[in-house]
């Protein structure tokens, strides 16, 4: 039996705790500064008030406060942030956690640097603990996983990344069970770049629902050829994207497959279709009021990088048209209505 303590009781990284604790484990869930409410009922209930079932029994609870305690004797920490908690994760947890610690992260993101580089949530946290002096290599999980679902213990494939392989290893081995399956790969980038990348592309891929109730009211149900249009663009500007990202083809596989169950559920679905019904983005916020979105935060960075990459004749802006529609609507008010046309491609002779 192992000790597996998750930080940060948001839906993902609570929803690991199944598996873990299924698997016989010691689990130990803590929430952050923001989730006092959470571990509260958690006590009370023994359940997660976004979920529909309770927790295994024997998973334990602690607040923000007491993680110093919770990590002690532990295996391995699961970091359970969202994207707007990188630098709290590093300068809260990472920095005052023991480096001997293996921890595995489930936040999807990337960081554009001045460049135009693209550098993972891992990289990012090396970089930054190695100029306190600090050695440390954080894993991370990728994959097409919603947390409702994998509580419900639906069939889940994902893959564990990390420059060290007898942690993930370990990992896997830990948190393997009859419904949530582990690929492993050291291609660190490849995979945080494939996962991140389809959080964008999804919000672009869920407009068309948005326009087909703008155009046929909301009773005309579910049209596929546009939703598939979109769908094709969006991988293969992601595939351009993930080639210059030096991702392998498995990773590119995991991504598309993540960019399936994000385009049908979830929070990015939320504000794409109303961003298609002619929701101004500010409208879509105001409705979604409470919602973390961190499809924005990473449409948003990747089309700065591929900006500045384009400035430095390192990339083409054409090559790119879904994302340049998606960064448009978004910080310049255009209309959702995807530019079809420049989909399209001509390799006659």
């Amino acid at each position: 039996m192992k000790t597996i303590t998750i930080i940060g009781s948001g839906m993902m990284g609570s929803a690991l705790a199944f598996p873990a604790r299924e698997n016989g484990h010691e689990v130990r869930l803590v929430g952050t500064h923001l989730d006092r409410d959470i571990i509260d009922a958690c006590r009370k209930t023994g359940q997660h008030p976004k979920f529909d079932r309770p927790f295994p029994a024997g998973v334990k609870y602690f607040q923000i406060e007491e993680w110093k305690e919770a990590v002690k004797g532990c295996d391995f920490v699961i970091g359970g942030v969202s994207s707007f908690g990188v630098d709290w994760f590093l300068d809260t947890i990472l920095s005052e956690l023991d480096p001997a610690t293996p921890v595995l992260s489930v936040t999807k993101g990337l960081i554009n640097l001045e460049d135009g580089t693209l550098i993972s949530y891992p990289d990012y946290w090396k970089r930054e603990l190695e100029k306190r002096g600090i050695r440390r290599s954080v894993c991370a999980i990728g994959g097409p996983c919603t947390s409702y679902e994998l509580v419900y213990h639906d069939q889940t494939e994902v893959a564990f990344c990390g420059e060290d392989s007898a942690q993930i290893k370990m990992m896997k081995e830990a948190m393997t069970t009859s419904y949530y399956h582990v690929s492993l790969t050291n291609d660190v980038i490849g995979l945080e770049s494939a996962v991140a990348l389809k959080n964008g592309y999804a919000l672009a891929i869920a407009m068309t629902i948005g326009l087909i109730n703008r155009h046929n009211g909301p009773e005309a149900g579910l049209h596929f050829n546009s939703q598939a249009g979109a769908f094709y663009q969006a991988v293969k500007e992601m595939r351009l994207l993930l080639e210059m990202q030096g991702s392998t083809r498995d990773c590119e596989n995991i991504g598309i497959g993540d960019l399936y169950v994000t385009v049908y559920g979830g929070r990015t679905r939320k504000v794409g279709i109303l961003l298609g019904e002619g929701k101004t983005y500010q409208e879509a916020m105001d409705i979604l009021a409470g919602v973390t979105l961190e499809s924005l935060v990473v449409s948003r960075r990747v089309y700065k990088a591929i900006a500045r990459k384009a400035q430095l004749g390192q990339a083409a802006l054409k090559d790119f048209p879904m994302l340049c529609h998606a960064n448009a609507v978004l910080d310049e008010g255009k209309d959702a209505e995807l530019p079809w046309e420049d989909f399209t491609f001509d390799q006659t002779r």
